[in-house]
């Protein structure tokens, strides 16, 4: 399967870059090699990660601090958001 990573989710992986590398760079790449081994990991096992918490994902640890969101469609993996287990999952929306 092909592990595609939506515009949202690379910018959360940017973001947490550059909040990681203004303290640290090395543990900066640490963390993106982290997600790169993560992800790459689903491209032969899709479901290791478990349901997630929006119908329809999946969501897999790639650290303690983080979830990694995807999706499975058809022959791809579509890995959605990159979230610090601290932020709020799913975000509440303003109705």
């Amino acid at each position: 399967m092909r592990v595609i990573w939506t515009p949202e989710a690379q910018q959360d992986r940017v973001d947490i870059w550059d909040y990681i590398a203004t303290d640290s760079p090395r543990a900066a790449v640490k963390m993106d090699e982290l997600f790169s081994k993560a992800a790459a990991r689903l491209a032969n096992h899709p479901k290791l990660g478990r349901s997630g918490r929006i119908p329809g994902t999946r969501e897999l640890i790639p650290h303690k601090s983080y979830c990694l969101v995807y999706e499975i469609e058809q022959e791809a993996v579509w890995v959605l958001a990159l979230v610090h287990t601290a932020r709020q999952w799913p975000p509440v929306e303003n109705t």
